[in-house]
């Protein structure tokens, strides 16, 4: 009885263990920033990717240096694999469009090198750039003097 029940009890265990494994894995978009200067380097980027088996599908946009990846992969493990088949640089898309930052051209956001229309992603670190995000207090005396505010002219 002692015996057959711990036997039974491991293969439910390792079943449910198994299971959960299977659950962990979801369908993904990772945005990446790799550097592709000419068709070659566009080439070996493409099929590096092409080699990962759980790549479903991507997408390169050699002018604007991203690439986008859909797959069952976590982005570290993807990164780990491009540099080592491409030897390249390979990090994190670090820009969002500049709509969803608050104060696009403060000095922690606004990035010359960013594509036209992105800004860095400084919702995501905060300690990056302060005076990108405003809090309430600085929102309303900056909207206070705004052109698109009607009672502008009353308060100078």
């Amino acid at each position: 009885m002692g015996v057959k029940s711990l036997v039974r009890e491991l293969w439910a265990l390792e079943k449910s263990l198994h299971s959960r494994k299977k659950l962990k894995k979801q369908l993904k978009t990772i945005e990446l920033k790799i550097i592709m200067d000419c068709e070659g380097c566009e080439r070996k980027v493409r099929k590096a990717l092409e080699g990962i088996k759980d790549v479903t599908e991507f997408k390169l946009e050699p002018k604007q240096k991203k690439v986008t990846v859909t797959g069952y992969i976590e982005q570290e493990k993807l990164i780990k694999r491009l540099r080592y088949k491409t030897g390249k640089r390979v990090e994190p898309w670090p820009y969002v469009p500049y709509d969803v930052v608050a104060h696009p051209y403060a000095p922690g956001a606004y990035d010359k090198k960013a594509p036209p229309g992105y800004v860095k992603n400084v919702l995501v670190d905060p300690d990056a750039a302060p005076l990108a995000q405003a809090n309430s207090l600085e929102e309303k005396y900056s909207s206070a003097f705004s052109d698109e505010n009607p009672n502008a002219c009353a308060i100078m």
